[in-house]
């Protein structure tokens, strides 16, 4: 049974991460060989046939994907490398504009870690995490504006589809930038990326494959390990920081548990991508002494309300603010939006991403010997609030919209919690509020 989950490319964390087999990064840039043409022609149909079979939107937004899929096959024949192949089959799904439907490919043989990180603070971008030991450590600096990345304006619009380029499709060995630091001083810089190496995975089956499925949950539980719920308790005050929608019942409980001994809650959901609809759906009946309807779920085959099932007695009761960012999707700004249409919290930060669909990962594979798995992450259900809305491409416009500085970025200051702190009447320096949270790299151990 698939679980529904409401964040990019099934999870962009265990999905991707179980994506299968390794192609060697050369062969990307290779001149395709036919058999590799033809397997790009067989991942290009395998897209084509989960998104007729599966899109919630039976008429793909006017879209006669039957037209564009002969239209991409012919792209295709002209293909040079292997690397322009998988860019022709992500275009072919790329027309929806639909940041939950995307290509997966095969898994390539090396990690490219940049070094850096960046994200949509109001409508700029800035650097907000640099990480030691890179070339980035030399060049670039918290706080710094991000004018332009490899000749690109970096906007909210179009941030997902950059991500996915770089990150998945085609990760480059070297990022320019056009930056602005807090002073106002324009520069440009370019940043080496680091190639960490993977075993290459040719047997994920039981049978053969007991070596592979253990590096590969290995590999994944240390990136999970940054992606842990981490909570500081002050007097009547608990402030929980949750990186992910991704607790099971018990965990929910377990936090809810400790959050009632408090009196208020501070529940900072920035950088959330979302998560599971079953932990969704927990943590809005944490909060509720009634059943909370969370909106009517479309799908192709009609329309169903979905609704939260209240705690009852065992819901958090005291006052709560939600902090919320533009990197917080799907389940976290879906929880967000119904905690302020009913009145239960109060919402600040920034103006959240507007990723709000649901998704499958449907997951495919090509050869006997050696299998190349790869997938297609698509949509297959929009939620409409209750105010008749739906999220998407919208977002949440918190009650109070509090964006940190590129010289408070620089100094390691966040205003944006000491500001949700002094609305629950707690007083809290914004450096400390800096520090109470330290940010996590995944470790690049146990990932070769």
């Amino acid at each position: 049974m698939r679980r529904a989950f409401r964040f990019i490319a099934a999870g962009t964390l265990s999905t991707l991460l179980a994506a299968g087999n390794c192609l060697e990064a050369q062969e990307q840039k290779q001149k395709i060989s036919d058999l590799d043409r033809e397997r790009a022609a067989k991942m290009l149909d395998d897209m084509h046939d989960a998104l007729k079979k599966n899109y919630y939107d039976a008429t793909f937004h006017g879209i006669d994907i039957n037209a564009r899929l002969s239209e991409y096959k012919e792209r295709l024949k002209k293909a040079e490398t292997l690397g322009d192949a998988f860019r022709t089959v992500a275009a072919y799904l790329a027309g929806l504009n639909d940041s939950h439907t995307v290509f997966i490919p095969p898994r390539i043989s090396y990690r490219a870690e940049y070094g850096y990180q960046l994200e949509m603070i109001g409508d700029n971008a800035f650097l907000t995490h640099v990480r030691p030991g890179f070339d980035a450590e030399e060049k670039l600096h918290v706080g710094d504006q991000v004018l332009s990345l490899n000749g690109f304006a970096v906007n909210r619009k179009d941030l997902w589809q950059l991500e996915y380029y770089l990150n998945l499709l085609d990760p480059k060995p070297a990022t320019d930038f056009t930056l602005r630091d807090p002073s106002g001083k324009i520069r440009k810089e370019q940043v080496l990326t680091k190639y960490i190496e993977r075993k290459l995975m040719k047997d994920l089956t039981a049978a053969g494959g007991f070596n592979d499925n253990y590096n590969l949950l290995f590999e994944e539980e240390k990136a999970r390990h940054v992606l842990r719920s981490r909570y500081i308790e002050q007097g009547e005050l608990i402030i929980w920081k949750m990186p992910v929608f991704e607790l099971t019942d018990g965990e929910v409980d377990r936090l809810i548990g400790m959050a009632r001994n408090h009196k208020k809650l501070i529940l900072d959901l920035r950088g959330n991508p979302g998560g599971y609809d079953f932990t969704l759906q927990r943590m809005l009946g944490s909060f509720f002494d009634h059943d909370v309807k969370i909106g009517v779920r479309m799908t192709r085959k009609g329309e169903k309300p979905e609704i939260a099932k209240t705690r009852g007695n065992a819901a958090f009761k005291g006052d709560t603010v939600v902090i919320i960012d533009s990197s917080s999707a799907s389940a976290a700004e879906l929880f967000a939006r119904i905690m302020q249409l009913e009145g239960r919290a109060k919402i600040i930060g920034d103006r959240s991403s507007g990723r709000v669909m649901e998704s499958l990962y449907y997951p495919y594979h090509e050869g006997v010997d050696i299998q190349v798995f790869y997938g297609a992450s698509i949509t297959v259900a929009d939620l409409v609030m209750t105010d008749g809305k739906s999220l998407e491409k919208v977002g949440v416009t918190p009650n109070e919209i509090v964006l940190p500085t590129g010289s408070q970025l620089a100094e390691g200051h966040d205003p944006v919690l000491a500001r949700a702190a002094e609305l629950v009447g707690i007083t809290l320096d914004p450096m400390a509020a800096g520090k109470l949270f330290p940010f996590e790299w995944v470790p690049l151990e146990g990932h070769n």
